[in-house]
């Protein structure tokens, strides 16, 4: 086991997971802190495999919500080969110099699993949201998206730590105060 501090976010689509991990590493600094995207390398396999483009599929466009649906799909099929086959891959290619590995993104308690048997010191993060704010920031309702595995997976899971993201900027740098405090973990 590694001394290395994980916190692992999870949340709904729209919730602002990319927005309050990045907002994080800004507090803690970029040598200090890794962002790990899962998606990331689901992602790439999943472009590569279907001749798409790999970097629209990374940013919150029509063209990623167009593959969503097969995307969950085909990351489902390669879960239930190998639940840790994301993971893996995700840390593999991680900074091993920063102090902080915040994962982005996590969907299911395999990952959350993962993460708690193989570092000794991690952290599950939700980040929550109204509905109302959800659907301002671009969210709408989508059968087989989210009511999905991915989407639902860790809705009862017990979190460390609720990071509410409702738009109010003041309360946002309050709650990663109090998250980096609690955790223990400074810029340098």
């Amino acid at each position: 086991m590694t001394e290395k501090v994980v916190l692992v976010f999870s949340g709904k689509r729209k919730s602002g997971k990319d927005y309050v991990t990045e907002r994080l590493q800004a507090r803690l600094g970029k040598e200090n802190c890794d962002l790990l995207r899962l998606s990331g390398p689901l992602k790439r396999q999943f472009a590569k495999d279907h001749h798409l483009d790999y970097s629209k599929l990374l940013d919150a466009s029509e063209y990623k919500e167009k593959y969503r649906a097969a995307m969950i799909q085909w990351g489902e099929d390669m879960r239930s080969a190998n639940p840790a086959y994301f993971c893996d891959l995700v840390v593999a290619d991680a900074n091993e110099l920063a102090s902080i590995w915040v994962i982005t993104d996590a969907r299911r308690k395999t990952d959350m699993d993962y993460f708690k048997k193989n570092f000794s010191r991690v952290l599950s993060v939700r980040v929550v949201c109204d509905d109302a704010v959800r659907i301002q920031r671009g969210w709408v309702f989508t059968a087989n998206v989210d009511d999905a595995e991915s989407e639902c997976n860790l809705d009862d899971y017990s979190h460390d730590i609720v990071i509410r993201n409702d738009g109010d900027q003041h309360e946002l740098e309050t709650q990663l105060q109090s998250l980096t405090a609690r955790t223990d973990i400074r810029k340098s």
